[in-house]
């Protein structure tokens, strides 16, 4: 991953550039008086709360799911 580092004025007049950049997957410092000051990093959204239960009854497991065969368990156990 490329590093840019650009002082704070800098980064004010090219915010839009940068930010692309951001998008791009280059990683943006803005410094200040000549030393790294800021991370300038794309938005991710707010996670959801997960709600347990939303897809019941749309989901089908074969009857022999669980179910393995010896051929399967000697391969696992190394007996092969």
């Amino acid at each position: 991953m490329a590093s840019k580092q650009v002082n704070m004025h800098e980064a004010k007049s090219r915010l839009s550039e940068l930010g692309e950049l951001v998008w791009r997957g280059e990683r943006v410092i803005i410094a200040k008086a000549g030393k790294p000051y800021l991370d300038l990093l794309p938005h991710k959204g707010t996670l959801k709360r997960r709600k347990p239960g939303r897809l019941k009854g749309q989901i089908k497991m074969a009857p022999d799911f669980d179910e393995t065969t010896e051929e399967v368990l000697e391969a696992f156990e190394g007996h092969s």
